[in-house]
Parts: structure tokens; sequence; C-alpha cells
């Protein structure tokens, strides 16, 4: 019971984690797009911004989804 709530809470945490990476991300996905639409080059930091969000964004989904996979076993 101990490992269900524990899993409940982390698989909790890492949503909200996501969500704050997401945030994070539109930013410097808002300045890519405005760079598309007024068709010049996009800043490499807004670039570099977007990845490194994006890798984080995908860990912690594949971090979260194992730890759904431990709680439905347990159930």
């Amino acid at each position: 019971m101990l490992q269900k709530s524990k899993l409940k809470k982390a698989i909790n945490a890492s949503r909200k984690k996501i969500a704050v990476l997401e945030q994070k991300r539109t930013r410097s996905q808002a300045a890519l797009v405005y760079a598309l639409l007024n068709h010049t080059t996009p800043a490499d930091a807004d670039i570099e911004y977007f990845n490194q969000f994006t890798v984080q964004i995908e860990n912690e989904r594949s971090h979260m989804h194992e730890l759904m996979a431990e709680l439905d076993k347990l159930i």
C-alpha cells in the first residue's frame, strides 16, 4: 500500500514537472514560430532551448510511463 502511494506521488510530481517544462519550451517555440512567419532565421539560443526542453520532456515522460507501468503491476 505504501509503495502505491509513493508511485502515485511520483507520477503526479512527474506530471507537474512536464507541465513546467512545456511552459518553458513554449516560450522558445513562440520565438521559432515568429521567425518562421517573418521569414527570418531563428536565434541559435531559441533553437537550443527548444531542443533542450524537448529532450527533458521526453525523458520525464519516459520516466513517468515507467512509474505508471510499475503501478499497474501492483494493482
